[in-house]
């Protein structure tokens, strides 16, 4: 379970990060445009987004991405910092449920029946209802020691997540005025090859990136980004713990 889990989660690293590697050079099709950013072209707002976002202490990922693995995809709802906290859920698929908290150098995860009997395909139905009736609905915790754990934690490090996102030069196209969840903003429009991407700027206070769309065939991103410099709800859970450690999980 923990294995999927993660390659979930390290999906939706590399796809948030990896999409600021699709915008190379600079923009020279806009021509002094007015409105908001009036004067910069769209691959000059796109860097200076990229530039806030980066610069940000904390955020929330929210939306769909897509699993190379299960050929799925993976709902995804996390706040995160540059603390290395983070705090949220995911499911794969529409299928169950998983909760995820780090704090300090622990990880706890809480299963639902769904998600726990989605992911044992293949297992027998002895070992899938032990799996059911050892964790869903319990939460779980792991030290940050071994591998798995470590690369759920380096997902959770928004340091880690927009990695060499700051230092991109866009050849972005500026776009309407819409706005995002309430906040005003403008599409910029990104090509690399066949695949299509659509950032989303505020175009009030700090220039955000609030939303990005990509139609790509092999990877289909969809996320909606805010909750920026909030703290993030990373507390250890109340109650009683499995310890997946001490069971030699």
């Amino acid at each position: 379970m923990r294995r999927t889990a993660l390659a979930a989660l390290c999906l939706a690293a590399a796809a948030a990060a990896g999409l600021t590697g699709c915008l190379p050079g600079q923009d020279k099709a806009d021509s002094k445009p007015k409105g908001p950013f009036a004067g910069l072209t769209g691959g000059e707002i796109a860097d200076r987004a990229m530039k806030a976002t980066t610069g940000a202490s904390s955020l929330r990922l929210k939306g769909d991405v897509a699993d190379d693995e299960s050929n799925g995809t993976i709902q995804l709802d996390m706040a995160l910092d540059k603390k290395g906290e983070c705090a949220g859920t995911m499911s794969m698929g529409g299928q169950g449920k998983a909760d995820l908290i780090k704090t300090g150098d622990t990880i706890y995860m809480k299963y639902d029946e769904a998600f726990l009997r989605a992911q044992s395909k293949g297992e027998s139905k002895a070992d899938t209802d032990a799996a059911v009736a050892m964790l869903a609905g319990k939460w779980t915790k792991m030290a940050v020691k071994g591998q798995d754990a470590k690369d759920i934690a380096s997902f959770c490090d928004l340091d880690s997540v927009l990695g060499g996102a700051a230092d991109v030069n866009s050849d972005a196209t500026r776009g309407k005025t819409t706005t995002v969840d309430g906040t005003p903003a403008i599409v910029l429009h990104e090509k690399d090859g066949k695949d299509r991407y659509t950032l989303y700027v505020a175009t009030e206070g700090k220039p955000y990136l609030l939303k990005i769309d990509s139609t790509s065939a092999k990877d289909p991103v969809h996320l909606t980004l805010g909750d920026y410099n909030q703290p993030v709800p990373a507390k250890k859970p109340a109650g009683k713990i499995l310890d997946l450690d001490a069971l030699g999980g």
